[in-house]
């Protein structure tokens, strides 16, 4: 058996894509602009870290994933003066993901009201812009603006993280 196995590995060879390769330095250099930037605008218009409360209301969880993402070394957002609270009272913004399910839509408006003003709520993902594959039905509202006012959707199943520091960056605006 294990003699059949290697022939056949060694018959079909390798099947997997090549590593991706390390934008140049340029790229870098850019992003590093960026990151800047946001750092600046966020203390310009709080004064101090920009607090999110995230919130999944029915998503598959792949938005969530690229949330995640934006706090390993490569996106650093604690860095940038971005931090995630367990709070909705001390969020400065919603972050939600996935289409709101009919058993999580009073938790999601229980979240935003307990929220201080000015109340910011950002939709992440196809779902969270227009429902996505779930649509509306019996046991989905849809869409995150269904429920809540939205002030910026991003769009992408999931979003890219870079598109959502960027929708974060355009809610601050």
């Amino acid at each position: 058996m294990p003699w059949r196995m290697l022939r056949q590995i060694a018959r079909v060879g390798i099947l997997t894509e090549p590593a991706p390769q390390p934008d140049g330095p340029e790229s870098l250099r850019a992003d590093q602009a960026e990151q800047r930037a946001i750092r600046e605008e966020i203390l310009a218009v709080l004064g101090r870290a920009l607090a999110i409360r995230q919130v999944d209301p029915g998503s598959c969880n792949g938005c969530e994933l690229e949330i995640h993402a934006l706090n390993n070394p490569y996106y650093n957002i604690e860095g940038l003066g971005i931090k995630f609270v367990a709070s909705p009272r001390h969020a400065d913004l919603l972050l939600v993901t996935g289409p709101v399910s009919a058993h999580m839509e009073a938790a999601l408006r229980r979240t935003y009201e307990a929220m201080p003003a000015p109340k910011l709520v950002v939709a992440v993902g196809e779902c969270g812009c227009n429902g996505g594959v779930f649509g509306e039905s019996y046991a989905s509202r849809g869409r995150v603006s269904n429920v809540l006012p939205v002030d910026v959707e991003v769009g992408g199943c999931p979003p890219p993280p870079l598109e959502i520091l960027r929708a974060i960056r355009r809610a601050l605006r």
